[in-house]
């Protein structure tokens, strides 16, 4: 039941700083224990789909039930491999930041399997129109950290030519559509895109991401809507990482449901997964994907994971949730869930594991060291002030090529 309150409610957290983290409100489902549908499935016939939590591992790292996808050591290898790189990326990245050669950075710890997983379980054509915390989703597909790198330092060799935020990165090549600040508007671009890769019988399907925050926003409605009418070949991920910047979940309604129970108004098949787990990611963004091109339509998917560290460089996390939190969040870590699962299989050992780390840590290193050596924020090479008119125009206006002389460039 819902309990009594009189006058205006504002959602408050269970717990603030200083208070000891309260996760008994999480109800986790037992690994196995959520059936597998058909991907033909209508929305209504698996509504509960919407409130339970499909988890492939459990917690000693053992897989169970249908939405196991049975991946080969190759696939999670490579799994484990490109969460690692990203979670080292970032920790340099970080560094970096704090030593003044780039002026913000928004790291993913914690979220890792939330864009690696369901990216390998895409096609490389498919087009991904990620939020912030989604550079998994580049490092899946191989793209070069030099070139992320560079993006973030704005230097001379920044193929966006710095005129996005930094970790706002774009590739057309990688199926990687460019950031935005204004939170939302991927949802119905990427409907959009969707809608029109149908329309010309491509058989390339697209997925966004949105942070739980966000959902709030208009654009999250109005993409749900197109998808809906439309049947647009779309996966819609809802990253819910518990806060959008110092806001909790109950801010943006994750109260009084679940933030996948807003696409069963819609008609909308919505799962609810484990975030952290990498198997059951890459097994829910597999079966949206097959509903999807075999023309069934969108699938709203909840990842529920935790943000295990600040919004960004400018934010301070210990300011509005208790210091131990992060290391108490009941799904655990995703690096660590599929190390232990591949250990079990007899696939890794602890040994392998540290041997990778430190060749990654090493891999970070020298992209890095090549990456400053086109320039950083303060230092090096940046491109001319003249570039502000490239890819602007076809053919340059006059008197825009006057002024460019006038500035002696």
């Amino acid at each position: 039941m819902i309990p009594n309150h009189k006058g205006l409610y504002v959602p408050e957290p269970d717990c603030r700083p200083g208070e000891e983290p309260d996760f008994s409100h999480i109800d986790v489902s037992v690994a196995g224990a959520v059936a597998r549908p058909p991907v033909a499935v209508a929305a209504n016939e698996i509504r509960d789909h919407a409130f339970y939590l499909i988890r492939v591992l459990d917690d000693e790292g053992k897989a169970h039930g249908d939405w196991d996808p049975a991946l080969t050591p190759e696939i999670l290898l490579k799994g484990l491999r490109a969460m690692m790189l990203t979670r080292a990326y970032d920790a340099r990245m970080v560094r970096v930041q704090r030593q003044g050669k780039t002026s913000f950075y928004m790291k993913c710890t914690g979220e890792e399997a939330v864009a690696v997983a369901a990216t390998m379980a895409l096609q490389h054509g498919d087009m991904c129109f990620p939020t912030y915390r989604q550079q998994g989703i580049l490092i899946a597909r191989d793209w070069p950290i030099v070139d992320m790198m560079n993006q973030v330092y704005s230097n001379s060799q920044d193929r966006l030519k710095g005129r996005q935020m930094p970790v706002f990165y774009s590739s057309r090549e990688a199926g990687f559509f460019s950031i935005s600040g204004n939170l939302g508007t991927q949802y119905s671009q990427a409907v959009g895109w969707a809608m029109a890769a149908a329309a010309d019988g491509d058989d390339r399907i697209s997925a966004a991401w949105i942070g739980e925050g966000a959902t709030a926003e208009g654009d999250f409605h109005y993409a749900l809507t197109f998808a809906s009418v439309y049947r647009a070949p779309c996966i819609l991920n809802v990253v819910n990482n518990q806060w959008a910047i110092s806001s909790f979940s109950g801010i943006a309604g994750g109260e009084a449901t679940t933030f996948a129970a807003r696409g069963l108004g819609f008609g909308i098949p919505s799962l609810r997964v484990d975030g952290n787990d990498f198997l059951a990611v890459y097994a829910v963004t597999a079966w949206a994907a097959e509903r999807a091109r075999s023309g069934y339509g969108s699938t709203l998917i909840e990842l529920f994971t935790y943000r295990a560290e600040g919004h960004s460089t400018s934010d301070d996390p210990t300011r509005y949730r208790p210091l131990r939190e992060a290391s108490l969040w009941p799904l655990g870590d995703p690096v660590e869930r599929l190390k232990q699962h591949l250990i079990i299989k007899g696939l890794w050992s602890d040994e392998q594991h540290e041997a990778l780390q430190r060749e990654l840590e090493d891999e970070v290193r020298s992209a890095g060291k090549q990456s400053e050596s086109y320039g950083t924020l303060k230092e090096g090479d940046r491109l001319s002030a003249a570039t502000m008119f490239d890819d602007v125009y076809r053919e340059m206006p006059a008197h825009l090529i006057a002024q460019r002389q006038q500035a002696g460039e």
